[in-house]
């Protein structure tokens, strides 16, 4: 299954959390970007946990701009992203606790990749043994 598909089983409550890390770990998702140079992710802070804010498509992104007041011909600039770096590589990178938050705009299609162990690096992991020794 893909990317979609897996969401979908999961809120159906007939997925397998782990093909569905795996399947977001190896799909490219679309990562809005801002800045002068496009050199930073757009990120929503809640509940004391920052999210990188990802898409599974262009259309899945234009329904986010659409709710956040983008005017219809507005470009979002973006970038593609496999999962797994953004899970490995740049969530590591930056500072406090960050998550993945997939197709926000989608009531019935979103999904969120917590900072939790199994899902991140355990070195940046809340609750991880490896966050409290650093701490």
């Amino acid at each position: 299954m893909e990317l979609p598909e897996e969401i979908a089983a999961m809120r159906a409550g007939t997925g397998d959390p782990g093909a569905l890390l795996g399947e977001f770990r190896r799909a490219a998702v679309l990562v809005p970007t801002l800045g002068p140079n496009a050199d930073q992710l757009l990120t929503r802070s809640f509940g004391g946990v920052r999210w990188i804010l990802a898409f599974t498509d262009e259309a899945a992104l234009a329904r986010f701009a659409r709710e956040s007041g983008g005017a219809p011909d507005e470009p979002w600039e973006y970038a593609s992203v496999l999962g797994a770096r953004l899970l490995d590589a740049v969530i590591p990178a930056l500072d406090g606790p960050t998550g993945v938050a997939v197709d926000v705009a989608d009531e019935d299609g979103s999904m969120l990749f917590p900072p939790v162990p199994g899902i991140v690096p355990d070195e940046v992991a809340v609750g991880s043994t490896a966050e409290g020794e650093g701490a």
